[in-house]
């Protein structure tokens, strides 16, 4: 599903929140031509490859509080998620962490033209001092074991993390589960068949 239109009929949301996306999606391909932020070869099939896929995780989210993106890079998931929550989650706060300074420039810039607030952290995820989120979120980023370092000391105590997964992620989950205990939730990707979300919660130190 590489159509524009297929995917925000899709997603079902107002003129408004159609608006910022496609607003969001130019800059991306017009700045990648410089900084990278995805795949070139990932940009015709912007839509559904990035956009629908960062998407979905919103749906798993729990409504209110803070929700910490880790790694945004170009913005996904949680500049998606932050464009969507505009609309129907307003009370939630985001927070951007991103090392590149490049890319939170990306950030800043799409922030401001689509007309949202967020807080972007140009700082590795372990720099940053925790932030006490109910969410936190990551796309292709890291093992799961590593990501579940960061969702410990960034989230709640009853917070929950959800991550974008590929084929591996029951391998991920098994070796997670050596240096880790918590519940975990593994929901069918729209956009891989062989991927998950994981929403993970009670995450603690074996």
């Amino acid at each position: 599903m590489s159509d524009k239109s297929e995917v925000l009929a899709r997603l079902g949301v107002s003129r408004e929140t159609s608006e910022r996306l496609e607003t969001y999606a130019q800059l991306l391909e017009k700045w990648n031509k410089a900084i990278n932020l995805v795949a070139p070869a990932t940009i015709p099939n912007l839509w559904s490859r990035h956009i629908l896929d960062s998407a979905q995780v919103f749906q798993h989210a729990p409504r209110g509080g803070t929700w910490v993106d880790i790694g945004t890079g170009g913005g996904f998931p949680g500049l998606v998620c932050g464009i969507l929550a505009a609309e129907q989650a307003p009370d939630v706060s985001f927070h951007l962490i991103e090392s590149d300074q490049r890319k939170c420039t990306f950030l800043t810039t799409v922030l401001r033209e689509v007309g949202l607030t967020a807080k972007v952290h140009a700082h590795r995820v372990e720099a940053v001092p925790p932030l006490g989120a109910r969410v936190l979120s990551a796309r292709a980023l890291a093992p799961l074991a590593a990501l579940l370092e960061y969702a410990h000391r960034h989230l709640e105590r009853h917070g929950k993390a959800l991550f974008l997964k590929g084929a591996q992620h029951n391998d991920e989950i098994a070796k997670a589960l050596e240096s880790w205990a918590f519940d975990v939730q593994k929901h069918p990707s729209e956009t891989d068949p062989a991927g998950a979300v994981l929403t993970i919660g009670n995450i603690t130190r074996v």
